[in-house]
């Protein structure tokens, strides 16, 4: 059952949020940081951010898209966003010849929601990448998903914003959403 209008949840102002619903969590952790620390010089509150994205709806799967770059503390984060209910998805990042250094999630993000969308109504996509626009076009009108992007304004693409269903401006609750640096 996909909507179910008596059963909406009362406290939520968006009609496509649903009690019943199955939803999935797709989090974007490299986005997420650079745009907590370059745009709040803060850290993002995953606990938080997850309660957040749920709503008091069926969660299937929350997946945290994490590159491994061997960096202080960065077994303790792993072992965090797992104790916070995130399935962690690590890669290894890569370094050119030359010193360029490149890791991202994109397609691997794409590829889940794509497998894992027949066992979902909502799905809550955490990024403000605009590569994702094709992706989101794609879910909500070939899978028939209700989809929210979850991110910070300032960093987000326009475009993503405007083809999500939903969009939940992180920067606008900075309490519930971040940590302020020094803090934990």
């Amino acid at each position: 059952m996909r909507k179910s209008k008596k059963t909406a949840i009362a406290e939520e102002p968006h009609a496509g949020l649903y009690k019943e619903q199955r939803v999935g969590v797709f989090v974007d952790v490299q986005n997420l940081y650079y745009s907590a620390k370059f745009s709040h010089n803060a850290k993002v509150n995953y606990k938080n951010l997850l309660k957040e994205a749920i709503k008091g709806r069926n969660l299937i799967r929350a997946i945290a898209y994490v590159i491994k770059a061997d960096v202080k503390d960065e077994a303790n984060f792993f072992d965090a966003l797992k104790n916070f209910g995130y399935e962690v998805k690590a890669k290894d990042l890569q370094v050119f010849y030359g010193g360029a250094k490149k890791g991202d999630w994109d397609v691997g993000i794409a590829m889940d929601l794509i497998e894992l969308s027949s066992r979902l109504d909502a799905i809550v996509l955490v990024s403000g990448d605009g590569d994702f626009v094709p992706l989101v076009n794609h879910v909500k009108h070939a899978l028939g998903c209700y989809v929210e992007v979850m991110a910070f304004g300032k960093s987000s693409s326009q475009k993503l914003v405007e083809v999500a269903d939903n969009f939940i401006d992180m920067a606008k609750e900075p309490s519930t959403y971040l940590i302020q640096s020094g803090k934990s």
